[in-house]
């Protein structure tokens, strides 16, 4: 993992397109079934991927919307193999989702493909994805990819209908063989409401079931938008009297250690704009006018992300701000304010909120 997240990111996402054939209740990019008429063309696609290989070897995934909505997606993965960049997919759980195109991501060199499963039955996932078959069809791939040799990730998003299942879930994880579980904490964006997001209190409730998962886990959990985790952890491992972090890829704490929306991140468009995050919609640029490594180095919406001394409130005042810098995005879409305090944290700098 990169160190100086000032001139690369550690993990690239491309949202391909929006279209899916999917209608989830929390979408980030409220995805309808057709693709926008001036998403980036497979000759922009390979131009995007020459100028993220610019940046070394970070993580590239190609997410939507569905990307098997894109005819030429394949073209595209095939050429990001081809640069060197380790490449995963997000793929969603449709008809689209056959045997032969897990066997054919495999073939092409993908690196991982991770599957959204967010309930541990068919009643409970096909429910909040809304369209029947979707839970059937995510198992389906999970075993194809399993027994062709494809690594495997399960990517959930915590929210009011699911939270007291978190315990099925990851016994779901376990069985399907995943290597790693991402667990996603809501941030009302696209389709997503306020009301679905959990208390700051009852994410506390998440963190302490996660953290106790993780010991005995044999796949890596990894969290997203929900950088107070790692406050969390660093907290429970003083408390327990570890005397220094342990520093390998396993470790949640490591992985994700100082990653905040424009710092290691970064996140590009159906239409080539270029924002800190999927769930961040500030732009910067796009790549169609702008280099995309410019504008992640010298941009001054970046630039204003990556220092923590500008965050506000008990944000701007916590003694854990560099370890964690609460959720930009979540600050944003509550407040309207990205360098605000994030306000499903619980803890007040000084002591916990009751």
């Amino acid at each position: 993992m990169p160190t100086d997240f000032s001139q690369a990111p550690w993990l690239v996402i491309w949202e391909v397109t929006r279209a899916c054939d999917l209608a989830c209740v929390h979408c980030r990019a409220s995805a309808d079934p057709m693709r926008h008429p001036l998403e980036l063309d497979t000759r922009e696609g390979f131009r995007l991927l020459e100028q993220i290989r610019q940046f070394g070897d970070p993580l590239m995934i190609f997410t939507g919307g569905d990307p098997l909505k894109r005819p030429d997606l394949f073209d595209l993965l095939s050429y990001s193999v081809g640069l060197g960049l380790r490449t995963t997919v997000s793929p969603s759980p449709t008809p689209l989702l056959t045997a032969a195109a897990v066997e054919r991501f495999r073939a092409c060199g993908v690196a991982r493909i991770s599957i959204s499963v967010d309930g541990p039955d068919a009643e409970s996932h096909d429910g909040f994805r809304r369209v029947p078959g979707s839970f059937a069809r995510a198992m389906g791939a999970l075993e194809v990819a399993r027994k062709v040799g494809l690594s495997t990730q399960i990517n959930t998003t915590v929210s009011r209908h699911n939270w007291r299942r978190l315990d099925e879930m990851a016994d779901l994880v376990e069985r399907c063989g995943a290597q790693m579980w991402d667990v996603f904490f809501l941030v009302p964006t696209g389709r997503a409401q306020a009301s679905d997001e959990l208390t700051a209190a009852e994410y506390e409730q998440v963190f302490a079931f996660l953290y106790e998962r993780s010991k005995r886990s044999p796949f890596v959990i990894k969290t997203t938008e929900a950088m107070h985790y790692r406050r969390y952890v660093a907290q429970r491992r003083k408390a327990e009297g570890e005397k220094r972090p342990q520093h390998s890829d396993d470790n949640p704490l490591h992985r994700s250690l100082g990653i905040n929306s424009g710092r290691g991140f970064v996140f590009i468009s159906r239409t080539g704009e270029i924002y800190p995050s999927g769930f961040l919609p500030v732009s910067a640029g796009n790549v169609r006018r702008h280099s995309l490594p410019e504008i992640y180095r010298d941009s001054p919406l970046f630039h204003t992300l990556r220092d923590v001394s500008l965050l506000r409130g008990k944000c701007g005042r916590c003694q854990f701000k560099t370890l964690c810098g609460g959720s930009r995005s979540r600050a944003y879409a509550l407040t309207g304010d990205y360098l605000g305090e994030d306000p499903r944290c619980a803890w007040e700098p000084g002591g916990p909120r009751a």
